[in-house]
């Protein structure tokens, strides 16, 4: 699909500098934009690349005068880069604007499914689901038995939605991930066997939560595991059963979380973070990469490494780390001195 400048200024309220008829399809950044591609300058390090750029339009901020000439139409507004995301977003609706059922797919007799919906090629959704409207199931994906899913849910492709789960409004499930599957729960017997726990619960996610490609999500023993509304997980984290994670928490790639820990809201958690069960983790707490957290933490807390500790500490005590094997010698040749004079 092509936009010209004229297009792309009204969504923008932008003001044409150039050839308003100029037409683009693509995107690109400015050091590597050619004809037929729409780009952007916003930080003042790559102004360099606007004088020999090919993309045919920039979008740059107001106050940007050139020094040079230019061959690129420039589209002026008050801030580029957050235009510019405005323009992916809109870019992406329109990418993404599939609707319809593709065949072959499976939809159970007693599902239910809103308006302006699409369920791609070799789908299955199971018995007694409810979608909403304006939701995207991408092919290969699974819908298990009594699902719920809210209004303008994104499911992408090969992602597995286990049975009783519920499913907020304006989720996106990348693909690869599964949802609800059983929780890691064992007993030992007598043989020093062990006995499988029935799963029983379920798994909700609220309103606005984004969850990564092959993140997996385990359903509760009993109850619900819980994501909350606007939480953000990345990719290839594993969430234990009966976990609760609070508002707007944002978790970074390979993070594992052990069953039954609450998180709560506006927390900052980085990759490969592991935690420990039956935790309880306060408020706006920043959690540094790599780091191990193995007791329950308070509201606004920093912390990193294994075990974590205050973030201000473990700076102040990393110094030494790296200089003991040069402190243990200072050490030795002060005995030795001591030694000798005593």
């Amino acid at each position: 699909m092509k936009f010209t400048a004229t297009q792309i200024a009204g969504i923008l309220e932008g003001d044409i500098v150039g050839c308003p008829d100029v037409e683009v399809s693509k995107l690109a950044k400015i050091e590597e934009g050619t004809k037929g591609t729409l780009t952007f300058l916003a930080n003042p390090k790559y102004t360099q690349y606007i004088y020999s750029t090919k993309a045919s339009i920039t979008i740059v901020n107001k106050d940007f005068s050139p020094e040079n000439e230019l061959s690129t139409t420039l589209i002026k507004v008050e801030d580029a880069y957050k235009a510019f995301s405005k323009l992916l977003e809109y870019y992406n609706e329109i990418k993404m604007n599939k609707t319809g059922i593709e065949q072959p797919c499976f939809i159970s007799d007693s599902s239910t499914y809103g308006e302006h919906i699409y369920i791609g090629a070799f789908s299955y959704i199971g018995d007694n689901v409810k979608i909403g409207n304006k939701v995207k199931i991408y092919p290969n994906s699974y819908i298990g038995d009594n699902v719920t899913i809210g209004n303008g849910v994104v499911v992408f492709s090969g992602a597995k939605i286990y049975s009783e789960c519920i499913i907020g409004n304006n989720c996106i499930i990348n693909s690869g991930a599964i949802i609800g599957a059983d929780g890691f729960g064992f007993t030992p017997n007598e043989k020093g066997e062990y006995n499988k726990v029935p799963q029983t619960g379920n798994v909700i996610l609220e309103d606005y939560v984004d969850i990564g490609a092959a993140t997996t999500i385990d359903r509760a023993t009993l109850g619900s595991t819980i994501i909350r509304r606007g939480a953000k997980l990345d990719n290839q984290i594993q969430i234990a059963h009966n976990v609760e994670i609070g508002k707007n928490t944002v978790i970074a790639a390979q993070t594992g979380i052990a069953g039954s820990t609450k998180i709560g809201e506006n927390c900052q958690i980085g990759g490969q973070v592991g935690i420990a069960g039956h935790l309880s983790i306060g408020n706006n707490v920043k959690i540094q990469a790599q780091s191990g957290i193995g007791r329950n933490v308070k509201d606004d807390e920093v912390l990193q490494g294994s075990p974590a500790f205050s973030y201000g500490d473990y700076n102040k005590s990393y110094v030494y780390f790296k200089n003991l094997p040069k402190i243990i010698k200072n050490i030795a040749d002060l005995e030795k001195k001591v030694k000798n004079n005593g």
